[in-house]
């Protein structure tokens, strides 16, 4: 029997071991190495997986580790999976061969492929759609029933983003506030204050609990969330919805061969784990490609978020 075993991250062990950020260094994309021209083979002994905290640990837990079990039986190797403390330290773990697998945000994943080109191959369904919203949330009683009434009363709005590599979490609704002329980034922007709450869960409960005035979210959580009674659907009201996003991808490095990448694509598919799926906010699971992240590169590119 395989070792089975699910690790979640307290410290970012990636950052320290390689001592660089997001910003530094990557491995190139020709050679997948750092410093080294030699071509990266496929050399490892244990299938690693890294996923970004969309949701706090503790709501990965289970289906994580039913992911794993599935994992670990179908692939030649032994699977680990390990939930990162935030978005950048995955894609850190990916650039730099740590981890072979990643599960990302659309705008962390086009990083991930332009610095060490990671590969997207299978992403979620909705419905037997591969897309979700961003969402700005406010509390039901709140005043504002549009985002033209809130972004003319920016100055009295405490505004909640997620992680600030979220895609649905940050960079959409970024954009979207950026276009109206209240927001450029989180030193530079006319609302009262702005706070970025590194979860989808987080910015949800700061708006139930009305720690916040208004929030950033994806739109496939929200409803997971209030589905599994964590947020109450009657305290909140959606005041603007994004143009469909295509969904989430699960991307690999450019050690993982094509057998292997069609051997993982068969088994996602085929997973019909109810946990599984709401852990993830879906109904299902699909195979994709990396053009189906440019509209994404265009925002992050009118955001400056890419050369």
């Amino acid at each position: 029997m395989k070792k089975l075993g699910i690790i979640f991250c307290a410290v970012v062990m990636i950052l320290a071991a390689c001592g660089t950020t997001a910003d530094e260094t990557a491995p190139d994309q020709e050679s997948g190495t750092v410093g080294d021209e030699t071509a990266v083979e496929q050399q490892f002994d244990v299938f690693k997986i890294g996923v970004i905290p969309a949701l706090t640990e503790g709501d990965y837990e289970v289906p994580m580790q039913k992911l794993e079990a599935i994992l670990d039986e179908a692939l030649p190797y032994d699977v680990e999976i390990e939930v990162y403390p935030d978005y950048n330290a995955v894609v850190e773990a990916l650039n730099f061969h740590h981890i072979q697998m990643a599960y990302l945000g659309p705008a962390t994943y086009v990083i991930a492929n332009e610095r060490s080109g990671a590969q997207a191959i299978v992403t979620q369904l909705i419905d037997g759609k591969p897309y979700y919203h961003s969402y700005i949330i406010t509390h039901a009683d709140a005043p504002w029933d549009s985002l033209d009434e809130l972004v003319a009363d920016a100055e009295n709005i405490s505004f909640a983003f997620g992680d600030i590599n979220s895609t649905s979490g940050s960079l959409v609704p970024s954009a979207e506030l950026k276009r109206r002329g209240v927001f450029e980034d989180e030193n530079n922007h006319q609302f009262k204050d702005v706070r970025y709450l590194g979860s989808h869960d987080a910015t949800g409960l700061a708006v139930q609990n009305k720690h916040v005035d208004a929030g950033a979210i994806d739109s496939a959580y929200f409803d997971t969330l209030i589905n599994q009674g964590k947020l109450d659907k009657d305290q909140f009201k959606i005041i603007w919805e994004s143009e469909p996003l295509y969904q989430y991808p699960w991307a690999v490095s450019s050690e993982v061969d094509d057998e292997l990448i069609k051997l993982i694509q068969d088994t996602f598919v085929n997973i019909d784990d109810e946990e599984i799926l709401r852990g993830f906010g879906a109904t299902g699971f699909t195979t994709t490609s990396d053009e189906n992240y440019d509209e994404i590169r265009k925002v992050m590119k009118e955001m400056g978020k890419l050369d």
